[in-house]
């Protein structure tokens, strides 16, 4: 059982609690011990589609072929990724997790040694799709600790919103680092290095993470299908359905392949870009510097005790999202660019952070981890369609074709949420999230 922390311990009787913060958060017993592997083993997660753009662009000569192929393992993985979470939701975390990193491990190795090869187009499709399904699902389920850790009390879950502002700023930290770090591999090295590196990193970082099984949520076991069972203290409790049957989940699902549409497009048409101008290493850091964005904003939403709820920060995130990226086709310039691309960035966390904040009061403890991946795959589907279709689109028209897609997928999934904004809310008027062995509180998501 975790203990508690009194967070009025020490201040004067009758004033207020302190504000959720991040130092607050970072004191719960037991979050260091998954933080810091948790990080490690999410790093090489921003390095594979780069890794893959890079290494098939060099080998081919076309950013079309190497964007379809790193969106068969967008696919893939946003496809296998909801499965796999329903799995650790299941039977544990460290039991998929494991033989996951194992299998991406190897399927990389593949992927890498067929590209070298001049192996026809088909192959690499092969090799892509268990590279996508194997990819581990780090990110949410360091959540899935969070919310179980968090909801253990009513004092602690006022750290929850903080705890998703932490994830994406952990989650972007990874890719001011990880693309940077990819395209120094594969321009300063050899055109594989990236690649490679992402599949060593993965498989100690999985490991890693995996060994640390005392935080995980406790696996649901397997029900019937339709049948109810007892909790310890004599609650009947009907048995874990889908995540994706809540349908607030699926309204996200849908809002977050825009987002995948911002990463994807950014990715492809930043490195078209520094091609065009005869600077392939500008790429690393202007998308360092869009990543950058997102962490700062990530890092101010987490720190703000916010007075509307995650819906409507929600729907405002989107807008300034869309906005922002309605400019990128029509910069030209190094600096402007960059100075665009921070704005992107900062608008997109503003968005992640509502739309995950979301998942606590809407799904069920015993399906979040799944809840979380449908939103990671989401991402990963939105941001295979963009690579392909900007690589198509940069084969042709150049750069600023590439940045029209962002902006298509912004606005498709903003009039999307606009239009679905009710179902973001939960069925029952003061609805009540569990917090734990018959403890419950209110819980307000507008």
């Amino acid at each position: 059982m975790v203990n508690t922390v009194d967070t009025t311990a020490g201040a004067p009787e009758g004033t207020a609690p302190r504000r959720p913060g991040y130092g607050q958060l970072l004191r719960t017993p037991g979050a260091w011990t998954f933080l810091l592997p948790g990080f490690a083993a999410r790093q090489p997660f921003a390095m594979l589609t780069i890794g893959i753009v890079l290494l098939v662009q060099h080998t081919s000569g076309s950013y079309g072929s190497a964007g379809i192929v790193a969106a068969v393992t967008g696919v893939s993985m946003a496809l296998f990724a909801p499965q796999n979470g329903k799995l650790a939701d299941r039977f544990g975390q460290r039991a998929v997790l494991v033989p996951g990193v194992l299998l991406h491990a190897a399927s990389v190795t593949a992927l890498t040694v067929l590209a070298l090869a001049g192996a026809p187009l088909w192959a690499l499709f092969v090799a892509a799709v268990p590279t996508g399904a194997s990819v581990p699902q780090v990110g949410p389920m360091v959540r899935a600790r969070w919310a179980a850790l968090l909801g253990s009390s009513e004092e602690r879950a006022r750290l929850l919103p903080t705890a998703a502002a932490f994830e994406s700023v952990t989650d972007e930290f990874t890719f001011v680092i990880g693309p940077v770090l990819a395209t120094a591999l594969c321009t300063g090295v050899h055109p594989a290095a990236g690649l490679i590196a992402e599949g060593v990193l993965t498989l100690a970082g999985g490991l890693l993470f995996a060994a640390r099984k005392g935080t995980q949520p406790r696996p649901a076991g397997r029900r019937a299908g339709g049948s109810k069972r007892t909790s310890g203290s004599g609650t009947s409790t009907e048995a874990r359905a889908s995540a994706l049957s809540v349908p607030g989940v699926r309204v996200l699902a849908v809002v977050f392949l825009g987002i995948g549409s911002v990463f994807g497009g950014m990715q492809v048409s930043l490195t078209a870009f520094a091609e065009e101008i005869g600077n392939p290493g500008a790429n690393g850091l202007l998308y360092g510097v869009f990543a950058a964005g997102n962490m700062l904003a990530g890092i101010a939403c987490g720190a703000v005790a916010w007075k509307i709820g995650p819906r409507r920060r929600l729907i405002a995130g989107y807008a300034g999202l869309t906005l922002a990226a309605s400019g990128l086709w029509a910069v030209h310039s190094v600096p402007a660019l960059a100075a665009l691309g921070l704005l992107v960035g900062l608008c997109i966390a503003p968005a992640l952070i509502s739309g995950y904040t979301l998942i606590e009061p809407l799904v069920p403890a015993g399906a979040r981890t799944e809840a979380f991946t449908w939103l990671t795959g989401s991402v990963a589907l939105g941001q295979a369609g963009a690579v392909t279709a900007a690589g198509q689109l940069a084969d042709a028209h150049g750069a600023s074709a590439g940045f029209v897609v962002p902006l298509v997928g912004t606005a498709l999934a903003l009039v999307t949420l606009v239009a679905q904004r009710s179902r973001l809310t939960p069925k029952a008027p003061g609805r009540v999230a569990a917090r734990g062995m018959g403890h419950r509180v209110p819980v307000a998501v507008d």
